[in-house]
């Protein structure tokens, strides 16, 4: 094996933060289907604070419909005019959308080369998608995979100083009861990323 190919290998335990970040960023980023809430109802945890959050995850996930999730995800995202939540960093530090978080991290990305797909039109800075940038950068989807430190730099600039805050409104938001523990897997999920980044990243 040539040094090229071994410097792309990714450990494993980076690629099951990939799976998570993904796994995250597809709930959030529209209504599941069906095979997303069948996954998401397979899932197995042990007794961790995330392993908990994911059997209850799993165990609500269960007993849903998919079009009662559809209704709820709507509810909490989309409502008329506006959903229940606003899922955007900018919104979050700020009190408004489209403002200077949204500028940074457009900055940010053309640094890593990341590219707003054509059919999104939501601002960047939406959780989905920093969740799924994230998965990307590990997982080497924009060139090359990031250096652990440019991950911790990205996260502490983008998702650390607020996301805990938006994952705890999605817990106790009225129109949460799938997306509850989508909230609590996620904090989870995030303490443990902002430990690790903080012990290990240099």
């Amino acid at each position: 094996m040539s040094e090229a190919v071994k410097d792309t290998v990714i450990a494993e335990e980076d690629l099951l933060r990939a799976d998570l970040y993904d796994f995250l960023a597809a709930l959030l980023s529209s209504p599941p289907d069906t095979a997303l809430l069948q996954r998401a109802a397979g899932l197995g945890g042990d007794d961790s604070e995330l392993g908990r959050a994911i059997s209850t995850l799993a165990r609500i996930a269960k007993a849903m419909k998919e079009t009662a999730v559809e209704r709820e995800f709507n509810a909490l995202f989309i409502g008329l005019g506006r959903g229940e939540l606003m899922p955007f960093a900018s919104y979050y530090l700020t009190g408004f959308l489209n403002e200077k978080p949204l500028a940074t991290l457009r900055s940010d990305m053309a640094g890593l080369r990341i590219t707003r797909a054509p059919n999104v039109y939501e601002p960047e800075d939406n959780i989905a998608s920093l969740l799924e940038m994230m998965a990307g950068m590990i997982r080497g989807r924009f060139g090359a995979p990031v250096p652990l430190g440019r991950q911790k730099d990205f996260y502490f600039t983008h998702i650390a100083p607020w996301a805990e805050h938006f994952f705890s409104d999605l817990e106790a938001a009225q129109n949460s009861v799938f997306y509850a523990p989508v909230g609590t897997v996620a904090k989870a999920f995030l303490e443990i990323e902002t430990q690790a980044f903080r012990m290990g990243a240099e």
